[in-house]
């Protein structure tokens, strides 16, 4: 996917996202779906929250990288709105993310590969992007989508081999 005419990632993005997939390949170490997230904001480019799948790690089916990361922010500035953040993901986030982006007033979210399986931000639905919610972010796609993709492929791979 190409990113939205609206808006192209900026070259703060482009890092983060690098930074997110180190953190995607931390978790692929741990035998977790390699997907890392980064919340920074988006005027300082402070990092806020980070984080890799922690699902198997923790037992928690919630432990997704964007929730582990959106909530580090939020403790970070002490208020459940991160309208001033920008959450760089290297998977598009599935229904549950999406929604906690939404909920968290998430001012801006760049994304490395779709997932046409489960994503809530373009693919299967656009989740953050709802005209009927209280709260609306346009994903900026495909940021460095070859390589979070690859790490993903990578991985499952693995897993059909025995890995």
């Amino acid at each position: 996917m190409d990113p939205r005419p609206s808006e192209t990632a900026t070259p703060r993005d482009i890092e983060m996202m690098r930074r997110a997939l180190e953190l995607a390949a931390q978790g692929a170490g741990h035998d977790e779906v390699p997907v890392g997230a980064v919340v920074y904001e988006t005027a300082t480019g402070r990092v806020l929250g980070e984080a890799f799948n922690r699902r198997h790690l923790d037992k928690d089916p919630a432990a997704h990288a964007e929730l582990l990361a959106v909530r580090q922010a939020a403790a970070a500035v002490g208020d459940w709105r991160l309208n001033h953040c920008t959450l760089v993901v290297t998977l598009e986030p599935c229904a549950m993310c999406a929604g906690l982006i939404v909920n968290a007033r998430i001012g801006r979210l760049v994304y490395g590969c779709a997932d046409p399986k489960a994503g809530a931000a373009g693919s299967l639905m656009k989740l953050t992007e709802d005209a009927r919610l209280n709260h609306r972010v346009t994903p900026i796609v495909g940021v460095l989508a070859a390589e979070a993709s690859s790490l993903l492929k990578a991985f499952f791979a693995g897993k059909r081999r025995g890995d």
